[in-house]
């Protein structure tokens, strides 16, 4: 009974959704009540381990074909939400690729409810990116569950550069046999050229059993030059928060004439004996990956990085016990592909005004 009228109050509180610090923004305007966006990424990927090509994860691939819409129903009104295409066997799967569908309430410019499908709200600029824009990554980032049914309550300084959330959501290791939570504080700050995004996670993995991160998401920006630290601590006990269980990812990016990025990009993921089995990393994973590459925007001269071109390569280093890990021991990674994003009705407006033009 007790799970049923969870449950019940969950998908009551769906249909308030709101996500006050949402990760990966793009698309919202104030002003409008619909806008519609698609975007797309198609890659060659060579990937090898132990010196041998891995044929069923190479070849050209598309990697994601993603639908996102937001818009304001009122002032105080908006919506969003992001759907994947990719990957879509089942009818099971159309809702399991649902990344969120929430609706905003603000009551005024300092706070902000929310509830519904949201990101989980967990530090790091890793974790923040869209996926789309990832090209390799942590081991961690490969394995977390980040979109779960939840909701939030955010203050916002009046100046706007800080923002504390809270959130009480499904846990990451929920599953359809399972009740479990997470209750995640969050605080996202920009002060001049530094910008963080820090946050403290207790996600329930078994019945009165939480495991701790504390993450400390660091971006510094200098020019055309940023640099992205995260550092991000996990234990199921206050003993193994002393860094028996933690990852590092660190970035740094230098764009070029407004048209070419060039990066180098570092994770590295430890996990003692100790740490419990069954949760997102694997006791006695120890893996390093490195690499680097170069994003080019044709439009980048007129602001614009709608199209972009990428090639990116990174190489593995250690033992990973998970078996079905993406970051294999004495693996190689090599990505070359294309990524595009309209906004849809920008673009059949600009098809009209051209037609009436010419009549």
């Amino acid at each position: 009974m007790k799970k049923t009228f969870t449950k019940i109050l969950c998908a009551a509180l769906a249909m308030l959704s709101v996500s006050a610090v949402c990760a990966q923004q793009g698309y919202e305007k104030s002003n409008e009540i619909f806008r519609l966006g698609v975007e797309a990424r198609f890659d060659y990927l060579n990937q090898a381990l132990e010196g041998e090509q891995l044929h069923d994860a190479s070849g050209f691939k598309v990697r994601y074909f993603n639908l996102r819409m937001d818009g304001q129903i009122t002032p105080k009104f908006t919506y969003s939400w992001r759907q994947r295409f990719s990957n879509i066997n089942r009818a099971s799967d159309f809702v399991n690729n649902t990344d969120w569908l929430h609706l905003t309430y603000k009551p005024n410019q300092n706070w902000a409810i929310s509830a519904g499908k949201q990101v989980v709200m967990i530090g790091g600029w890793e974790y923040d990116r869209a996926p789309i824009d990832v090209y390799y990554c942590s081991e961690y980032w490969n394995n977390v569950n980040c979109f779960q049914l939840g909701a939030s309550v955010a203050f916002t300084t009046n100046k706007g550069d800080d923002t504390l959330t809270f959130q009480v959501c499904q846990s990451p290791y929920d599953s359809a046999d399972t009740d479990y939570y997470a209750y995640n504080l969050y605080w996202m700050g920009s002060h001049g050229f530094y910008t963080a995004l820090h946050s403290v996670n207790f996600s329930q993995y078994a019945p009165g059993k939480y495991d701790a991160y504390v993450v400390l998401g660091n971006q510094f920006k200098f020019g055309d030059a940023t640099i992205q630290l995260d550092l991000m601590n996990r234990g199921a006990s206050a003993r193994e928060l002393l860094f028996d269980n933690f990852s590092i990812m660190g970035e740094v990016d230098y764009l070029i004439a407004k048209r070419v990025n060039i990066f180098a990009k570092v994770t590295y993921d430890k996990v003692g004996q100790d740490y419990p089995a069954g949760l997102f990393l694997f006791p006695g994973t120890e893996m390093t990956r490195v690499g680097g590459g170069v994003e080019y925007y044709p439009l980048g001269a007129k602001g614009n990085r709608d199209i972009r071109l990428h090639a990116a390569y990174a190489y593995n280093i250690g033992n990973n016990t998970n078996p079905y890990g993406t970051a294999l021991n004495t693996g190689s990674f090599f990505s070359f592909g294309l990524t595009w994003k309209i906004d849809v009705l920008q673009g059949i407006t600009s098809l009209v005004e051209k037609i009436q033009s010419k009549r």
